[in-house]
């Protein structure tokens, strides 16, 4: 793959992004209102500042959620071709999996699972 296809891929990808900002732009409607400037949440009307402090638990949670859904990714494509690779690539996964076992005992051990609330 040379220069001119990545060149041509990138300016395609641009094309298409800034032509559906623009669109975007020339089509959607332009009326204000008190309604739609309110904040909406599910129909409820809201009551109290949006500035809250959250308490790090969740914090901990979406990152532990984040590391095992990469470790999805990563297992997808390894599991295509592990027939061609063999036995090497099925001791790396099994390493890679250790690894991530043993960040997994060690969040339950930290109590980084627990929700409460």
């Amino acid at each position: 793959m040379g220069i001119e296809a990545i060149l041509l891929f990138t300016l395609a990808g641009l094309a298409l992004i800034g032509g559906g900002i623009l669109m975007s732009m020339a089509v959607a409607p332009k009326l204000k209102t008190k309604v739609k400037d309110e904040p909406f949440e599910c129909g409820i009307e809201t009551y109290g500042s949006a500035w809250l402090q959250f308490r790090v638990g969740y914090y901990l949670f979406a990152i532990l959620f984040l590391i095992f859904d990469v470790e999805t990714v990563f297992l997808f494509p390894w599991a295509v071709v592990m027939k061609d690779l063999g036995m090497v690539a099925f001791v790396e996964i099994l390493i890679f999996l250790g690894i991530l076992g043993l960040g997994l005992l060690y969040a339950w051990k930290k109590d980084a699972l627990k929700w409460e609330n």
